[in-house]
């Protein structure tokens, strides 16, 4: 129905005739090797020129002519601190070159992205007249598969609630429209009326950016009562991309600074892989938040929002225990999330996922396993080092509406002797507007699970499968929270050897069902 065109403005804009003269008059021979390197446009590589505008020509011109890029594997690049953006629409292979991003002084434009990701095709007209939560089709023929956007300013959710306590936001989500009309991930929502739909091809073949060592001298800008979070990064909205291999370092931290909104982030795309990339974790530091009390600004080494099919295999970072480092991974508005042989200070799913989230062979740190959304959570031949073994995060209401399944994996809480610790953080205590109706999981299942909770100590466990979920038992609450209507626990050992309580609260406890336990 709606036939694709190329991109022109986006990728031509930045390849000037300046450009293009240079590269012609250095007599380069592209068109025999069909490989452009950085070098050809007039990059050094010594680690002190700055070598972002050829960078930024080389690749306009590998999108102009559909060529790959190839660093030099000797080389040093320093990416300066000009407000330019490399646009990469081509196969990139960094392989061993180092980058240094020195933000310590004098950037000209802190938001700006160094590299962005781009598809080659521009939106499409799309025309929805409604949508139901749970639909599964569209009465439409397409030329191509889309990646859709909806939003309706007029509903709110995600209100939060806490010291960084907001009005919400816009509801939104993101799915993928197959050419005969089908959806893959699942409506969330209903939609009586839109205020925003975006309809971007999703590019057929996969595009892959690998290798590089990026080296991030951190910024040290003053802090007042406001949070500017800093992106310098790799910006990827072009669905179909792998980032494999990948190397980030951070250096140079000082007690001044503000955090960045993740190096490797994925926005509004479809079947993002990120395998093999190691993302150092950043310091945190304060703001004043909407309470009008101090609360941490994180940042986020490996970010996703508004992604269908987000997976992470085989990533890793640098110390998962130190908590004088924030959590290294997080994402909001997801479908289908999956964590794979990984080993990661945190996972975390802040304004939601639905459709699956699975940690499956990983290692999570201080930060653990934070879920908030619907559909399938499954955590499996993992170990978690957190106070909780999965934390559904009560700043957003502790919610899950769906089923979470448990299998052959180890939970070490840091802090044994703690008097509050509970597999499952649920906290919710009824009395707070979230958007939507809250619920503890439906149905939890344990299969194998092994918790380190030191020597048996007065005889009685310190352990509860449940936090004090106090608005699940009370209905007459202005947000009761649903509680769950079942858990199953097959196999459950704890190194002490007794056996942990249903709920901190006796009264939750009465309200669910266990067996097995």
């Amino acid at each position: 129905m709606f036939p694709l065109f190329p991109s022109s403005h986006r990728c031509r804009a930045l390849v000037s005739s300046c450009f293009l003269f240079l590269f012609f008059s250095l007599g380069v021979a592209a068109a025999e090797s069909e490989v452009v390197t950085y070098e050809q446009f007039g990059a050094v590589g010594d680690g002190i020129t700055d070598d972002l505008p050829a960078i930024v020509a080389a690749h306009a011109f590998a999108n102009e002519q559909g060529w790959p890029v190839r660093s030099n594997p000797e080389a040093t690049y320093h990416l300066g601190r000009q407000a330019l953006t490399a646009v990469i629409q081509t196969p990139t292979d960094w392989n061993n070159s180092r980058f240094i991003i020195d933000d310590s002084q004098g950037v000209e434009n802190h938001l700006q992205s160094l590299f962005e990701v781009q598809s080659q095709f521009e939106p499409v007209p799309l025309s929805i007249e409604r949508l139901m939560a749970g639909q599964e089709r569209l009465d439409v023929r397409l030329d191509t598969d889309l990646l859709v956007l909806v939003v309706n300013d007029n509903q709110r959710r995600f209100i939060r609630r806490g010291l960084n306590v907001n009005s919400g936001t816009p509801q939104r989500e993101v799915f993928i429209l197959r050419q005969d009309g089908t959806i893959e991930g699942g409506i969330e929502w209903d939609y009586e009326t839109f205020t925003q739909v975006e309809a971007r091809p999703i590019d057929p073949e996969e595009l892959v950016l690998r290798g590089g060592f990026f080296i991030n001298i951190a910024n040290r800008t003053e802090k007042g009562e406001g949070s500017d979070y800093w992106s310098r990064n790799i910006l990827i909205t072009r669905s179909n991309t792998v980032v494999e291999g990948l190397h980030y370092e951070v250096v140079g931290e000082t007690d001044k600074g503000f955090p960045y909104v993740g190096f490797l982030r994925a926005q509004q795309a479809a079947n993002i892989t990120f395998r093999d990339c190691w993302v150092d974790p950043h310091r945190f530091y304060y703001k004043i938040g909407n309470a009008g009390l101090p609360v941490p600004m994180g940042t986020y080494g490996y970010s996703a929002n508004l992604v269908v099919n987000f997976t992470m295999q085989g990533c890793r970072m640098g110390d998962i225990h130190d908590s004088d480092f924030w959590g290294v991974a997080a994402s909001n508005f997801m479908k289908n999330v999956l964590v794979e042989d990984s080993v990661l200070s945190r996972m975390d799913v802040h304004m939601g996922v639905s459709g699956f989230y699975i940690i499956r062979r990983s290692t999570l740190g201080h930060m653990g396993i934070n879920a908030i959304g619907r559909g399938q959570l499954i955590v499996e031949d993992s170990t978690v080092h957190s106070q909780r073994l999965i934390k559904f995060r009560e700043d957003y209401g502790a919610t899950w509406d769906g089923e979470v399944l448990v299998r052959n994996s180890r939970w070490v809480p840091p802090r044994p002797d703690d008097e509050n610790l509970a597999v499952f953080g649920v906290r919710n205590d009824g009395t707070h507007d979230f958007g939507y109706t809250s619920s503890m999981p439906t149905v939890i299942r344990i299969e194998g699970l092994t918790i380190e909770d030191g020597p048996a100590r007065d005889g009685v466990s310190k352990i509860a499968l449940f936090d004090d979920a106090s608005g699940a038992v009370d209905p007459t609450l202005p947000h009761p929270y649903r509680a769950t209507e079942r858990v199953e626990i097959i196999d459950l050992k704890t190194t002490s050897g007794l056996t942990p309580r249903v709920s901190a609260n006796p009264k939750v406890a009465e309200t669910i069902p266990v067996s097995g336990l």
